[in-house]
């Protein structure tokens, strides 16, 4: 059993601890929330367990689907075990309905079905705000390999196929969603966390939204819409 050393970074969701084996790590998740580039600071009670342990049931499921992952186990209702990973300072995010600043961009009202899914790009930095990018700056600024970048786009892709029918028994809509990837021993894999922070759910009869924005927006019922998600998605399995 791997034993949780010194803290090696704190970020806005999580905690990242080394083990004793160089190779993996131990995050603790959080139930600090911001939005906003950090302009909105909060807590969401529970948001940690929530988050952990919706990544815990999805990662080896998308294993399955062929999806390598960092996840290794679940430690504690807020804890896991992964695999370090060198990451891809690009992020990926999939939608599949207008919402957000897709909206807000190119005037489409929220809640359209977009005819198929879009990918788009952001630069993984705190310092310039995440800016979105493409894939000719991907290519200038070497962010990635033209080989990672086509399976993280192919790996976007499959996830998002399966995660939407996955999901449709619970009655939860996928709207859109943003992954991370990285490097673990030269080998690609999914990283980060999937989770109402990472995604925007909606429940498929009501549309009522269960996941961040109802911080974001101020809509009151946070810690419920999280801990329904879960609920849903624990009955699933």
């Amino acid at each position: 059993m791997l034993s949780k050393q010194e803290l090696l970074y704190e970020g806005k969701a999580k905690k990242v601890y080394r083990t004793d084996d160089p190779k993996y790590y131990w995050i603790e998740f959080k139930d600090d929330a911001t939005a906003f580039d950090g302009a909105k600071k909060g807590k969401i009670t529970g948001k940690g367990e929530v988050n952990a342990r919706l990544s815990a049931l999805l990662f080896p499921r998308l294993a399955v689907q062929g999806i390598p992952t960092h996840f290794v186990e679940l430690l504690s209702p807020r804890e896991m075990l992964v695999r370090e990973l060198k990451i891809v300072p690009v992020e990926v995010v999939v939608r599949n309905i207008a919402a957000g600043s897709l909206s807000q961009r190119l005037g489409i009202a929220e809640g359209t079905p977009l005819k198929r899914p879009v990918l788009e790009f952001y630069y993984k930095s705190d310092d310039l705000h995440d800016p979105m990018i493409n894939e000719y700056h991907i290519a200038a600024l070497e962010l990635a390999s033209e080989e990672d970048l086509a399976l993280m786009k192919n790996y976007a892709l499959k996830i998002n196929e399966y995660l939407i029918k996955f999901l449709q028994p619970a009655n939860l809509v996928l709207v859109d969603f943003k992954l991370e990837f990285g490097h673990h021993e030269g080998k690609l894999m999914l990283g980060d966390e999937i989770s109402p922070d990472t995604c925007r759910f909606w429940d498929a009869r009501s549309g009522e939204k269960l996941d961040k924005d109802r911080f974001r927006r101020d809509l009151g019922g946070v810690e419920a819409a999280y801990q329904e998600v879960l609920r849903r998605v624990e009955a699933l399995v």
